[in-house]
């Protein structure tokens, strides 16, 4: 079993070995030797998106994608930014009125089950008050009869 996990650590090590030479010479300070320029990336814009850019009163994103034949990554991560502003603004406002109709079914529903429960406490004080009303010394005198029949006096 260790000799397995062994061999599974090894392979993940070999596996980054390029990461981490990378890592290794950044951190030595060999930092012209690894460089991000985006010659090779090949970027699409959907039509949507450029449409909002374009359109955009603010005009947020400036210049090219591509400057000198080389990918502007300012530009490209205002067309991220602008992107994930999109995603929000359309899956945004549905989220929060999903929340707000299942808050206002909630209450709704709260508010029915307190009034039926003030109504079930008014019918029965109503009905505490209706037996107790007018018979309160009938009651008192059963009482004194019941404790002169046990004890053989009244209380």
């Amino acid at each position: 079993k260790v000799r397995s996990m062994w061999t599974a650590i090894m392979e993940v090590l070999t596996s980054l070995k390029k990461e981490r030479e990378v890592v290794d010479s950044v951190l030595q300070g060999c930092v012209g030797r690894y460089t991000l320029d985006g010659t090779n990336v090949t970027l699409s814009v959907p039509q949507l998106l450029v449409h909002r850019v374009e359109s955009d009163v603010h005009q947020l994103c400036t210049g090219n994608t591509y400057k000198d034949g080389k990918l502007n990554f300012l530009t490209v991560l205002q067309l991220l930014n602008e992107a994930l502003r999109t995603l929000r603004d359309e899956h945004g406002p549905s989220e929060l009125k999903q929340q707000f109709e299942v808050t206002e079914n909630k209450i709704t529903l709260t508010s029915k089950v307190l009034q039926d429960l003030k109504a079930k406490m008014l019918k029965r004080q109503q009905q505490y008050c209706l037996s107790t009303s007018g018979s309160f010394s009938e009651k008192q005198k059963d009482w004194e009869v019941k404790w002169k029949n046990y004890l053989g006096q009244c209380p």
